[in-house]
């Protein structure tokens, strides 16, 4: 819940009938509402596209209330086929978002033919964003690997030793680091431990880091961080990768 927050506002996609996720927003105390099927916003960048959204249905509070839920082949026909409903979803996420999956194997046909088929756009619509997936095995699978890289998803393995522990830990470093709502003071030791550094001697995974931290900072934010990592004895790539950073936000605004 803490990564789902776009600046401003907060936004996760579920499949899940459970609302596991409601209980972890009231947890840290984010407001946000619950929309499931067709009463799910259309995606767009501003900030009315929030919410959870369970694109398979959610579970009533009220249990003496019926729940519409995304369960058998009819309903996967009803709501795939016959009223578009997830399709559509996912065609315009797919263009307006980097598309991020998490413990979800897309097994079902329905899911697994969408994800074929917007695969299938990449080579028609340029504006096409990359999808990724957190795909964890105990034993080395090629076979899955390459399943996933022709549905056009690049498949980011793990070892799923210890319940996913590794997951764990690496979503919450990315939140802890996250440049919306990350921990300050965590953000600003790593970007002076690795200025220590000078930038062609820094390891990919530090410069990737840095360039991370600049890129997803607002104006202001990126104005405080370069200060920081001049103050820090930065050379002067770490510097010049602040502006190609920047001129990325700029070109990308452009288009």
């Amino acid at each position: 819940m803490r990564l789902a927050d776009r600046g401003g506002t907060t936004t996760i996609v579920t499949t899940n009938f459970d609302l596991l996720l409601e209980a972890a927003a009231r947890k840290i105390g984010v407001r946000t509402q619950t929309y499931s099927l067709g009463g799910i916003p259309r995606p767009t960048h501003r900030n009315d596209f929030s919410g959870i959204l369970h694109i398979h249905g959610a579970l009533e509070m009220h249990k003496d209330r019926h729940s519409e839920l995304v369960l058998s082949d009819r309903d996967f026909g009803e709501y795939y086929l016959r009223r578009r409903v997830v399709p559509d979803f996912i065609y315009d996420a797919a263009r307006l978002f980097h598309l991020v999956l998490v413990g979800y194997s897309a097994n079902d046909p329905p899911m697994r033919y969408l994800l074929n088929a917007v695969a299938a756009d990449g080579s028609r619509f340029s504006d096409l964003r990359e999808r990724f997936t957190f795909f964890g095995t105990s034993t080395s699978d090629s076979v899955a690997l390459e399943d996933w890289k022709a549905r056009g998803i690049t498949p980011i393995h793990y070892n799923a030793h210890g319940n996913h522990a590794a997951l764990l830990a690496t979503l919450e470093r990315w939140a802890t680091l996250s440049a919306i709502n990350g921990n300050p003071k965590r953000m600003d030791a790593e970007i002076r431990r690795i200025v220590k550094t000078k930038r062609s001697a820094a390891g990919e995974t530090d410069r990737d880091l840095f360039d991370h931290l600049i890129r997803r900072s607002n104006a202001s934010e990126r104005t405080r961080l370069s200060r920081l990592a001049s103050d820090s004895g930065a050379d002067l790539d770490w510097l010049n990768a602040i502006v190609s950073v920047g001129a990325e936000r700029q070109h990308t605004r452009k288009h």
